[in-house]
């Protein structure tokens, strides 16, 4: 009998749903939220409150477009942690109740380990995936991370940030810009039309495999300032040089911290995941500075980049087949390591 696990992600400001059985992947619906764009970041309460709406209709779509019946299903994998407390509970209390109404156990996922294993989500039985260990360069709005995957449920942080994350650099410097939010994704199509040479920025000295984009944000800031005192189109007249210039200095210190990784652990095979994976310079030269390297390089598609419910239920198929349950007084956590 098939193992069908029903993959629930609600950690932040997208709701979804998805199917994977036997490890390959029948569907994967996700609700977007549109509230947020107005207020230029998310707004928690309204982020729990659209969870509350979408969650049964994008659960339902997720089991038809799979094909399948609730009866089908072997258990549900959902998001535990870390994220925000109000979405995470809305996708916890629902994946409970599911559970007991079907009676079949429930899977806890750390969201991180959900991102690192999204190289795992196989549409078909022919997919590549990595071999272990690999090193995963995690980027994401709220992580910058190198870590050492040795096998499904044994991870290495080796480097974090400090401070800000390269997905937070990228959006508070685009706010700054007068560019909508999400930041990152502007930031990606204007780079593409600007001189990445035009404007130097701070690179941080941080020992070790630590990041730092907080210097990088300062100096970013600094440059505006000093430009708008001669120009007050300065921005405007700048704009896509600008992001140019800042795309390559995050891709520059992503990059320094992963060389050194690679040294020092010699490890052949190189993956990114998280939000920032979607930016097409970063996709670009990780792919560029494998091939240089001699190293196999795993790129996510973009659909499993962001926050979605495929990376869910892989990760919770896995825990399933390890007979590593969840207990129903397990609460969402906010903030926890790998």
């Amino acid at each position: 009998m098939a193992v069908t696990i029903l993959g629930i992600e609600s950690s932040c400001d997208d709701t979804s749903a998805a199917i994977v059985s036997d490890g390959i992947l029948l569907s994967n619906v996700i609700a977007s939220q549109q509230v947020h764009e107005e207020y230029g970041g998310v707004v928690p309460e309204l982020a729990s409150r659209a969870h509350q709406q979408n969650i049964v209709p994008v659960v339902d779509a997720a089991i038809r477009r799979a094909g399948i019946s609730k009866a089908d299903l072997s258990a549900i994998a959902f998001t535990r942690g870390p994220g925000l407390i109000g979405s995470l509970l809305v996708g916890t209390s629902f994946a409970k109740g599911l559970s007991l109404g079907l009676r079949i156990p429930i899977v806890d996922v750390n969201h991180l380990h959900g991102h690192v294993l999204s190289h795992f989500v196989r549409q078909s039985p022919d997919d590549r995936v990595p071999e272990f260990p690999f090193l995963c360069l995690l980027i994401s709005g709220g992580n910058s991370q190198l870590i050492m995957v040795r096998s499904y449920n044994d991870m290495e942080i080796l480097g974090r940030t400090i401070d800000d994350a390269a997905g937070e650099a990228f959006d508070k410097c685009a706010k700054v810009m007068g560019l909508p939010y999400p930041g990152g994704p502007h930031i990606d199509r204007l780079a593409a039309e600007g001189d990445p040479t035009r404007f130097r920025f701070a690179k941080p000295h941080i020992p070790g495999l630590d990041y730092s984009f907080s210097g990088l944000k300062t100096s970013f800031l600094y440059t505006l300032r000093d430009g708008l005192k001669t120009d007050p189109d300065f921005i405007e007249r700048n704009r896509a040089d600008l992001a140019a210039s800042l795309q390559a200095t995050i891709i520059a210190i992503l990059l320094d911290k992963l060389e050194k990784a690679v040294r020092q652990t010699g490890v052949r095979t190189v993956a990114i995941g998280g939000g920032v994976s979607a930016n097409s310079g970063v996709r670009n030269a990780v792919a560029a500075f494998c091939e240089k390297h001699g190293l196999e390089a795993f790129i996510p598609e973009r659909k499993f980049t962001t926050d979605n419910a495929a990376m869910v239920a892989i990760a919770g198929y896995f825990k399933y087949l390890d007979g590593k349950f969840c207990e129903y007084d397990k609460a969402p956590y906010a903030r926890v390591e790998i």
